[in-house]
């Protein structure tokens, strides 16, 4: 389904979550477009309906700074090379199972540095909103996540948008624009790019106008 509704999406989801008693939903999407802004909304609303709602963003498994110097990589950090992808794979494992309550990491961008086990899923948590870049990707080890969600969403924007978006981000850090333009083009986008093209067809695809 393709719509520009956030009614449509919430339908959708609480369909999905009816019968079930834990829904995970993947919310994938390129950086920039929003998708931690959805998320925060999403889960406003299911609480609202009585729904216990927790999120749970890929970011919490960004590799340490060190490792990225270690591997030379670091000017790449965001890329799917630049995160534990398979720990990523086994915690949404986990979440499937729902046997207990689970300590989840969360990225601090201030510090730009992950903080682990500072987040829990309950036991009793009913929908997981699970949100990342790279959540459908077609690539290993991203690939073995598709079969755990019970429901995926898949948020777009034009190239414009995300351009000016990404670029906006440097900006706002306090870079000069000429500076915003270099690790944009160089990183971000290119990893936007890599998203819209290799991820697999989400249940949702969602782009709501003012994205268009």
């Amino acid at each position: 389904m393709i719509t520009e509704s956030f009614e449509d999406v919430m339908e959708t989801l609480l369909r999905c979550a009816k019968h079930r008693d834990r829904c995970l939903v993947a919310i994938a999407g390129p950086p920039g477009v929003g998708k931690s802004t959805l998320s925060g909304r999403l889960q406003k609303q299911l609480v609202a309906r009585g729904l216990n709602t927790s999120i749970v963003q890929m970011d919490g498994f960004h590799l340490d700074n060190t490792v990225l110097d270690q591997r030379k990589i670091r000017d790449r950090k965001g890329a799917p090379e630049t995160f534990d992808a398979s720990a990523f794979v086994w915690l949404i494992a986990r979440l499937r199972s729902g046997s207990s309550d689970i300590p989840v990491p969360e990225f601090d961008r201030n510090a730009d540095c992950v903080r682990h086990d500072s987040g829990i899923v309950a036991k009793n948590c009913q929908i997981v909103l699970i949100e990342g870049n790279y959540l459908l990707l077609n690539a290993y080890p991203w690939s073995h996540a598709h079969s755990l969600f019970d429901c995926s969403l898949f948020l777009t924007a034009s190239t414009d948008v995300l351009e000016k978006r990404l670029i906006s981000r440097w900006l706002e850090l306090g870079l000069d624009r000429q500076t915003a333009e270099t690790k944009a083009f160089h990183n971000d986008i290119p990893n936007a790019m890599r998203v819209l093209q290799q991820s697999r067809k989400a249940d949702i695809t969602y782009q709501p106008s003012e994205l268009a």
